[in-house]
């Protein structure tokens, strides 16, 4: 991963995780997920959801729409 991206959100849900990388990029906030769900049994571990440095605080803001969803 390119340098300055930081964790804006985390869960176990690939669902969530990908209607939070959709919330920001309708909001023209380019993000990415890194999964670290063990592949042998999918229930263990979290996915991340990162964007640039210069985004977190807009990132958070918009994320927490999906935490009150």
């Amino acid at each position: 991963m390119e340098v300055n991206w930081t964790k804006v959100y985390t869960t176990s849900s690939p669902v969530k995780a990908e209607m939070a990388k959709g919330l920001l990029r309708e909001n023209q906030i380019e993000a990415v997920e890194l999964n670290k769900r063990d592949s042998c049994y999918g229930n263990f571990g979290s996915i991340e959801v990162y964007c640039h440095a210069e985004n977190v605080i807009n990132a958070l803001e918009i994320l927490k729409k999906l935490d009150h969803e």
